[in-house]
């Protein structure tokens, strides 16, 4: 045991959260609040019979993280299909650049960004020929 099972992206505002994340990855969701006891919705990643994981987004339970400090928490890497159309995407539904695009050479091109809430996550694009 031991492996990923569920994450959750805590948010300041869910519907401005729900509206990035679905906008830029297609995510759906599933109101949980009423076992949770808290604004909790459940999130759809994808196809079930795709490897990958499902989480949830969840009411901030205290202050945002503050920026241009270093991450102290975990952050989540989607994986993307094309990794320039995706970063568009973000940054047209309110997203920021936290790290540029950079190659891992002959695997990936990698970037960071902030979403919504100010919260930390990373796009992946399989590229072999990246360098």
């Amino acid at each position: 045991m031991g492996r990923l099972v569920h994450f959750e992206i805590h948010v300041n505002e869910m519907e401005r959260a729900k509206t990035f994340y679905g906008e830029v990855f297609g995510w759906t969701f599933q109101d949980w609040s009423e076992y949770a006891g808290l604004p909790y919705f459940g999130a759809v990643t994808g196809d079930e019979n795709e490897p990958g994981v499902n989480g949830a987004l969840m009411q901030r339970q205290g202050p945002s993280p503050e920026q241009n400090q270093p991450l102290n928490g975990f952050s989540c890497t989607m994986g993307v299909e094309d990794y320039d159309v995706t970063e568009a995407k973000i940054l047209e539904c309110g997203g920021k650049v936290a790290l540029p695009k950079y190659a891992l050479p002959g695997m990936a091109w990698q970037g960071y960004y902030l979403d919504t809430e100010g919260n930390i996550f990373g796009i992946h694009q399989p590229d072999a020929n990246a360098k």
